[in-house]
């Protein structure tokens, strides 16, 4: 059985979309980087690391596969991490202004036997943004608990002038790369995208 080692409600609605059936397990990792930790290797090992403490937590469930994904924004080297408040929003949204920054998302599916991992790496391109503009993003509360301060499902779809790669991977898990890795572990959808 499959299980996703998030507690992201965006990541369980995107699981779904692909037609699985699987059960969510509720994990509270902590995530730093290292010192001198490239940013697309941070992101990588974070999502191992969920995956396989997820896997923990149902070893003793026989064929029980586990998802874990990270997603983070990247600009200058610099990992955007979740805002600890609106005024770090606001400072995070002022420095993603008129920029192309990087989304990567890094899925990890592991089992009792077998670990495999795939890389979905976008380019952001936000318009400019005067104050008024981010005073009215933060006025919609969006921000709170996402990387870099923004969903681009939601009202920041507004100040994204471009983006090259994989709108659902900047969501949070890329669907292509997603679907092509859980078949390489024989999991195929249900079509009923039902959590177990």
């Amino acid at each position: 059985m499959l299980h996703l080692a998030s507690k992201s409600p965006r990541r369980s609605e995107l699981l779904a979309r692909l037609g699985f059936a699987f059960g969510v397990l509720e994990l509270d990792l902590p995530e730093h980087r290292q010192p001198g930790e490239p940013a697309e290797e941070y992101v990588r090992r974070v999502a191992r690391e969920k995956a396989g403490a997820g896997l923990l937590q149902v070893v003793a469930t026989p064929g029980a596969l586990v998802l874990g994904a990270d997603t983070e924004v990247i600009l200058d080297d610099e990992v955007f991490g979740k805002p600890r408040d609106a005024s770090d929003a606001a400072a995070m949204l002022r420095r993603l202004s008129g920029r192309t920054h990087q989304v990567i998302s890094a899925v990890s599916v592991v089992s009792a036997a077998r670990e495999a991992q795939v890389v979905s790496v976008s380019d952001v391109t936000v318009a400019p943004l005067d104050e008024a503009a981010i005073a009215d993003y933060l006025a919609t509360g969006e921000w709170d608990g996402k990387a870099g301060a923004y969903g681009i499902q939601g009202h920041a779809q507004a100040f994204i002038q471009h983006l090259s790669g994989s709108f659902s991977g900047v969501m949070g898990l890329p669907l292509f790369e997603t679907a092509r890795l859980l078949r390489e572990f024989g999991i195929v959808p249900t079509h009923a995208g039902e959590r177990a």
